[in-house]
């Protein structure tokens, strides 16, 4: 089997793999308005926290596909 042909075989595995999730966001939402009604702060962190984890994997590929850029780069001889 070719490299292709595998990766295409288990990217439609792994798409079509449903797992349950148990989303715990109605409870999350209360906890947070309820300490904000009280003046606490635990929305900023929750804010910073959801930031946190949405910069991650662009920072991840971004990291990636800067490297291959840089290695591409150095491997061409310049034009004169």
């Amino acid at each position: 089997m070719s490299f292709r042909r595998i990766f295409f075989l288990s990217f439609l595995f792994i798409a079509f793999i449903v797992f349950e999730a148990v989303a715990q966001c109605p409870m999350c939402r209360m906890t947070v308005e309820s300490n904000l009604a009280d003046g606490g702060t635990a929305g900023l962190g929750l804010n910073r926290g959801i930031l946190y984890l949405l910069a991650a994997p662009y920072l991840v590929v971004g990291g990636i596909v800067f490297m291959w850029w840089k290695n591409k780069t150095e491997d061409q001889p310049e034009i004169a």
